[in-house]
């Protein structure tokens, strides 16, 4: 039995379908129901991970834990975040350890070696920052150092970093950019030729499943974290552009200076945290940063400590991302 915390969500229920393709049993956390897996045979079971009770009693029985499950974000309280990504994990870190489950693959993210200035062609080598601009990435980073930490002899670890998911299904990333454009709120930020690592959705669940089964103590990736992601960059407005065009929006014509729109990022979050505001402002410095500098990532690490490489062409995964979008009419 495979547990997949988030498994009702966009990267965890890709995970799911590939475990189930194959044959595995599979067994579910999250916060809702969700009856179309259970339809399929997929054990469901509706825990927040906050209750570490329910996360012990959907933990025993495993044989393995993949955890994607997390409050993802650009803005809020940190006791939000902290309570679902970082106690969350040690809840199931330390129920691992009570019934004996001897693999954790944990899905990460590169934000928590970005402490806001551009990053080329970045490896595993990277280290932590001292600061963080949101609190998705800082405790996202605290939950990574612990998972890996646990690693041991008789439980082996390994945090996934994937960036930029994108692919059919999305609820996060091109939604809420798309969301921007029809209001007229798109605006590029710097000169436009910052290039960025972006990650179709099918290649990082092979990836999960590619650490899990090579993830065993003593292994090479056991106790490390790896970048997963396209293995060539894209320049990050073209690749916009082409998603807001590719579902008949018009395409991004209007620029701000990088310094401007970091300067109005501050300002915005300074007049949130005095509003007491908890959706995200406008603009956010952590946004500007991701929109106006370079981040891209290598993943030869990944290919050749758990043979992973992605079987689906980015071509081919963005054509079938704007499919998708055109059939759930997100251009309209």
């Amino acid at each position: 039995m495979i547990l997949v915390t988030g498994g009702g969500g966009f990267l965890g229920g890709h995970i799911v379908d590939k475990l189930l393709a194959r044959g595995e049993a599979v067994r579910v956390l999250g916060r809702r129901d969700y009856p179309r897996l259970a339809e399929r045979g997929v054990e469901c079971r509706r825990v927040d991970l906050a209750d570490a009770a329910g996360v012990f009693a959907a933990v025993q029985g495993c044989d393995a834990v993949i955890h994607t499950a997390a409050i993802p974000g650009v803005w809020g309280r940190y006791e939000t975040y902290y309570t679902a990504n970082f106690e969350g994990a040690r809840n199931l870190v330390e129920a691992c350890l009570e019934y004996g489950v001897g693999r954790l693959v944990y899905t990460s993210t590169p934000s928590v070696v970005h402490g806001g200035d551009g990053i080329d062609g970045g490896d595993e080598s990277l280290p932590y920052p001292d600061h963080y601009l949101t609190p998705y990435a800082a405790t996202k980073a605290l939950a990574e150092k612990l998972v890996l930490s646990k690693n041991s002899p008789a439980f082996a670890t390994v945090a996934i970093r994937p960036h930029l998911i994108f692919g059919p299904g999305d609820t996060q990333l091109i939604p809420k950019l798309l969301a921007r454009a029809k209001t007229g709120q798109l605006t590029r930020v710097g000169e436009g030729r910052n290039l960025i690592s972006v990650s179709y959705v099918e290649n990082v669940a092979d990836a999960h499943l590619a650490a899990l089964d090579r993830l065993r103590p003593g292994a090479a990736l056991a106790g490390r974290a790896y970048f997963v992601n396209e293995p060539e960059p894209v320049n990050c407005w073209d690749f916009i552009n082409r998603i807001v065009t590719g579902v008949g929006l018009p395409g991004v014509r209007r620029a701000v200076p990088y310094r401007v729109a970091y300067a109005a990022g501050w300002l915005c979050e300074k007049i949130a945290a005095l509003r007491g505001q908890t959706d995200d402002p406008r603009l956010t410095r952590f946004l500007v940063t991701q929109l106006g500098t370079s981040h891209w990532f290598r993943v030869d690490a990944a290919m050749r400590d758990f043979g992973w490489t992605p079987a689906v062409p980015f071509e081919t995964g963005l054509e079938r991302m704007l499919e998708d979008m055109k059939e759930r009419k997100y251009g309209q």
